[in-house]
């Protein structure tokens, strides 16, 4: 976006620009975009943006523009403009955001992490090589921007948008949230969250060699694509249901299956990583939490708790896994808080999944996933239908 710096701490945008909800101009820059992710060059290197050029295909977004508009007497437009702060550690959930935010038909400014790379320079490069052939109204309206620690700029910025998306641990929300919002502004947080796992001892006993095979290729995916440090990413196995000699059997079996999978997707994890992981491990035996510890290699280490109470909600390393076994899902609702994210699950029959979401009554956890979906971005996130979000309503009465 070209900006104009009028009175200190305000920003204005060609008058113009303006953009409406489902925009052709968007639709088509963000389709395009996606097709660039999905090109099989772009896949072998960084596997994760298929899930988000997948995310970017026409039908999808235009379920997503659907979801913003309305059948009744009310009007929806753009909420205005749109400022991004996306953490570092997780190198694309920015364009998530952006685009349901574009689609909107919002003018956006993302800063992007200057410790950002990898999947997130190619993110940008397809992103430019798009804007090549886009509208100009693209590049007049949407911005990705990197600088330093810059009060003053991001200040700015705060006072300028209608709206700040705010991803990141709970110090960097509250770091944004010092720069003040004008009045009729206001945020949209993503701070720290927990996610979590469980397994069905006796679904695990039930399915094939392929159904169990495919179950663990799924939460490798879940857990390694960010170090298992992206929000959604498991913290913690809860086998559910059987004997504890069954559950201590599943668990043997999902081990050895994930060490496996781990070796053949190239999984890996650098020495610093593991260090530190064997010394936060070793930091929750000695506080009780753990009562065994197993480190076979770098890539895969499980943990025994004590109890569901001592499950850790910070990240321990990449790759480590605590388990506890409990008879049945009701007994991990006490455990559950609103800093919970992603429940994701094997073996479970749906009525098990839907008394268990009941029970919670919204105390915590605002997604159950199958395994292999933690990291699949949807619509709705952390509890928020994001495409009513990103727009404002005009009521009409005749």
């Amino acid at each position: 976006m070209r900006f104009r710096f009028g009175e200190p701490g305000e920003l204005t945008a060609p008058s113009d620009d303006r953009l409406a909800v489902g925009d052709p101009r968007v639709v088509d820059f963000l389709s395009r975009f996606a097709r660039r992710l999905l090109a099989p060059a772009v896949a072998r290197r960084h596997p994760e943006l298929g899930s988000l050029g997948y995310f970017l295909r026409p039908a999808e977004l235009n379920r997503a523009v659907s979801r913003m508009r309305r059948d009744d007497d009310t009007y929806v437009f753009p909420r205005g403009n749109v400022f991004h702060v996306p953490p570092a550690n997780v190198d694309t959930i920015f364009v998530y955001s952006w685009a349901l935010s574009a689609l909107a038909g919002n003018h956006n400014v993302v800063r992007i992490s200057s410790r950002s790379a990898g999947a997130a320079e190619t993110v940008l490069e397809a992103l430019n090589t798009t804007l090549a052939d886009a509208d100009p109204v693209i590049g007049r309206t949407q911005r990705m921007v990197t600088y330093g620690r810059d009060d003053e700029l991001t200040a700015a910025l705060s006072a300028w948008c209608d709206l700040r998306v705010i991803w990141g641990g709970d110090s960097a929300v509250e770091a944004i949230r010092r720069h003040p919002l004008r009045p009729s502004a206001r945020d949209l947080t993503f701070p720290d969250r927990t996610s979590w796992a469980a397994l069905s001892v006796p679904g695990w006993q039930a399915a094939d060699a392929s159904a169990r095979r495919a179950a663990v290729v799924g939460f490798s995916n879940d857990a390694y694509w960010f170090d298992q440090a992206a929000c959604s990413s498991p913290r913690t196995v809860f086998l559910v249901g059987g004997s504890a000699a069954d559950a201590a059997t599943a668990r043997a079996e999902f081990l050895a299956l994930l060490a496996d999978v781990v070796v053949q997707r190239g999984w890996v994890v650098d020495a610093a990583m593991a260090v530190e992981k064997r010394v936060n491990a070793y930091g929750l035996a000695a506080r009780g939490a753990v009562s065994a510890l197993a480190f076979p290699d770098n890539a895969v280490t499980s943990l025994s708790l004590t109890g569901v109470a001592q499950a850790p909600r910070r990240w321990i390393g990449a790759g480590a896994f605590p388990f506890a076994h409990v008879a049945t899902l009701d007994e991990l609702v006490p455990a559950m808080n609103r800093q919970d994210q992603t429940f994701s699950h094997f073996g479970f029959a749906t009525s098990d999944l839907r008394a268990f979401a009941t029970a919670l009554g919204g105390r915590g956890v605002d997604r159950i996933v199958p395994f292999g979906s933690a990291l699949t971005f949807s619509a709705i996130w952390d509890g928020y239908d994001l495409p009513h979000e990103f727009t404002r309503l005009t009521t009409l009465e005749s």
